[in-house]
């Protein structure tokens, strides 16, 4: 989701940092030409130490009541790291196409080329694809008129496998000169490993329409996790920075301590990437998921790493949860990731019914976090025992944390 980073506005804690005085200091020119206006990266010019330190304060001011907060899983290298891109295109009255990302609150499109968070691959692809595009007489989409074909260029890349996926993204299903343009993009990239058309004609903000048509390759891309293999499709919801994913889903599965007796439930299961890197310790993973389609998939991943002791299920995860209890069902560890929201009430009083001996929440913000652990705990019947921050989008104020709340005995 490197198109949601650019388009995030600063948070209050970052204007709470600066109106304290921090050591944060923006320097009078930034290393990125439009960070100013992206605001993507609200901490591009910021040493990564100091970002870190930043974090585990921010982190610490909301969760600090509830026990000691651990140091923060950093990167090794923080630049670079999103394995998917997406550009927006824009053509100047004079005809030149250029792709870039839209200024903070507005439509406006800045010309980008190379991008601190993104995949240097997938830029260079970008740039390639914008610059064939007017030699082959595609007209750009406007937003106001409604007029034009191709609207984004999304790119996704698998950064163990090296697989690499390039989204088309177009206002109808018609593709002058489709097999020509497919072959001057594979003549300059070998490398890539499919081509997709997606149709997204509807006036939204949502980069990728509902219809995929294949023109290159399989489809989709395979990529490995923390021993598992997924396959990922334009639509899936795998995170964009895999390294600090594994950290992550790492440290959840050890919080959890699973052992071959107990039973595990996977909220918010999306394509089953933590229920599956679970599964290896636990007798039984049920995993659920509103979106149909990362159901789909879930299962799909699943057969491929030839895992029989899970199970996915397409449902809301609180009327689920309430099935459970109401069926007397017995699962000892939830892990559950919600919406940078929250989980809301009909969902953790459900869970709290169900009792499971563990409870691991991964949170992607502590503002969020907070309010559901005070309704967690509230009862005294769960304690938190452990909190884990990881900068899974480096640059950025967000921050991951994985917290373990176990029953009070």
């Amino acid at each position: 989701m490197a198109e949601d980073i650019k388009k995030q506005k600063i948070s209050n804690f970052s204007k709470e940092k600066k109106d304290e005085k921090s050591s944060y200091t923006k320097k009078p020119k930034s290393k990125c030409p439009v960070s100013n206006k992206c605001v993507g990266c609200q901490y591009i010019d910021t040493p990564y130490a100091e970002q870190l330190k930043i974090k585990q304060e921010y982190v610490e001011k909301y969760l600090g009541n509830f026990g000691k907060v651990d140091p923060i899983i950093g990167m090794d290298n923080p630049l670079h790291y999103s394995n998917k891109v997406h550009a927006v295109l824009h053509r100047m009255q004079n005809g030149t196409v250029y792709a870039g990302v839209y200024e903070v609150g507005t439509h406006n499109v800045l010309p980008v080329k190379k991008c601190f968070v993104e995949n240097e691959k997938a830029d260079e692809i970008i740039q390639t694809i914008t610059g064939l595009l007017k030699s082959f007489k595609l007209t750009i989409y406007n937003e106001n008129s409604g007029y034009g074909l191709m609207r984004h260029i999304l790119i996704r890349i698998g950064q163990k496998s090296g697989e690499i996926m390039v989204v088309l993204v177009m206002s109808g299903p018609e593709f002058p000169s489709k097999n020509n343009f497919v072959k001057a993009i594979l003549k300059l990239h070998p490398e890539i490993t499919t081509i997709i058309q997606n149709i997204n004609g509807k006036p939204t903000n949502m980069v990728l329409g509902t219809r995929d048509k294949v023109i290159y390759g399989k489809g989709y891309i395979e990529d490995s996790l923390a021993g598992m293999n997924f396959r990922i499709s334009p639509q899936s919801l795998f995170k964009v920075n895999s390294i600090q994913t594994e950290a992550l889903y790492n440290t959840a599965v050890k919080l959890a301590d699973i052992n071959h007796k107990e039973t595990v439930l996977d909220a918010y299961c999306g394509i089953g990437t933590i229920g599956m890197i679970a599964s290896k310790n636990a007798s039984e993973v049920i995993g659920v998921e509103f979106n149909k389609s990362a159901v789909g998939e879930a299962k799909i991943n699943a057969k491929m790493n030839q895992i029989r002791n899970i199970s996915f299920y397409n449902n809301d995860a609180g009327e689920f949860v309430t099935g459970l209890v109401n069926g007397r069902k017995k699962v000892d560890v939830v892990f559950l990731e919600p919406p940078r929201s929250g989980s809301g009430e009909v969902f953790m009083s459900s869970v709290l019914e169900l009792a499971p001996k563990k409870i691991v929440y991964i949170s992607c913000g502590p503002e969020s976090l907070a309010e559901d652990l005070k309704y967690l705990t509230k009862t005294g019947k769960y304690k938190v025992k452990k909190i884990v921050p990881v900068d899974l989008l480096c640059l950025t104020n967000r921050v991951e944390i994985v917290c373990l709340l176990s029953q009070t005995k």
